[in-house]
């Protein structure tokens, strides 16, 4: 397993203006290209070059952390060994030095089984996984990830985060490292957006990041950096395809520069990107 980056340049990038959130109670997760295809615009990258290309960029604009979805050349997710490895290692040999995530789901395995196969068959390893707790199989592709030393994020919808509300899906999975709470409904950029957001006490979970998908995602990233006291929040375009005021995004690299200005005003700040 490769070494994890500490991400601090995030914090050194994102400076507290009026309103702000503090930089250093709030890091960053950028998702490159989650369950997106060509369909999607030229913007979302799916060759591992086109990957590695925006993974450096969105580092350099304060993102702390890289999660990824590994794709076949036909555009397919994979969780095979012989898709993951190649991914992973250009991602590593080009230079992208803060932690990796691979989102361990139906979408790349349908087969619980099989999933939990292809993990214990990975030559190279991600620092962690995600793991979505409804789905079946989570309790043993959980296990599987372990023993294999990457850490578990298990994903939860909002609602179901934090302790007695925890419920069986968080308890299956008490071994998570972190907890990922995903902030549902369109237009959700409200003030009740991140109803719910807990994650405290959910089997003994410290860290938490908080996301929401399209129209959920700005008000989610707004909502997540106030929960608990190792706050994680993300974006990019395997989340959000528009910027928060409406234009499409040209990159993860503006999602990311757009993010930072966000919880460091309270409003739209684009960081000089071009």
């Amino acid at each position: 397993m490769t070494g994890a980056g500490t991400g601090a340049g995030t914090d050194a990038r994102a400076v507290r203006g009026a309103g702000g959130v503090r930089p250093d109670r709030v890091r960053l997760q950028v998702s490159l290209n989650g369950s997106r295809t060509a369909a999607d615009g030229a913007a979302v990258p799916m060759s591992p070059r086109a990957l590695v290309e925006s993974a450096l960029r969105s580092v350099a604009a304060g993102a702390a952390e890289v999660l990824v979805r590994p794709r076949t050349p036909c555009g397919r997710e994979s969780l095979s060994p012989r898709v993951v490895g190649p991914v992973l290692r250009a991602l590593r040999e080009g230079g992208v030095a803060v932690p990796l995530v691979v989102c361990a789901s139906v979408g790349a395995e349908p087969d619980p089984g099989a999933r939990v196969a292809r993990v214990r068959s990975w030559e190279v390893l991600p620092d962690r996984a995600e793991v979505h707790c409804a789905e079946p199989g989570a309790v043993d592709l959980a296990a599987a990830l372990a023993e294999r030393g990457v850490a578990v994020d298990a994903v939860v919808p909002a609602g179901v985060g934090g302790g007695a509300g925890a419920g069986p899906r968080v308890v299956a999975v008490a071994g998570a490292a972190r907890l990922v709470v995903e902030v549902g409904g369109a237009g959700a950029g409200g003030g009740g957006a991140g109803g719910g957001v807990d994650g405290s006490g959910a089997g003994g979970v410290r860290e938490v990041l908080v996301y929401g998908r399209d129209g959920a995602a700005w008000g989610a990233l707004l909502r997540g950096a106030g929960v608990g006291p190792h706050r994680w929040v993300r974006t990019g375009l395997g989340d959000v395809l528009l910027l928060p005021d409406g234009r499409p995004a040209r990159s993860n690299e503006e999602l990311v520069a757009a993010a930072l200005g966000l919880l460091a005003t309270g409003t739209p700040r684009y960081w000089g990107v071009t």
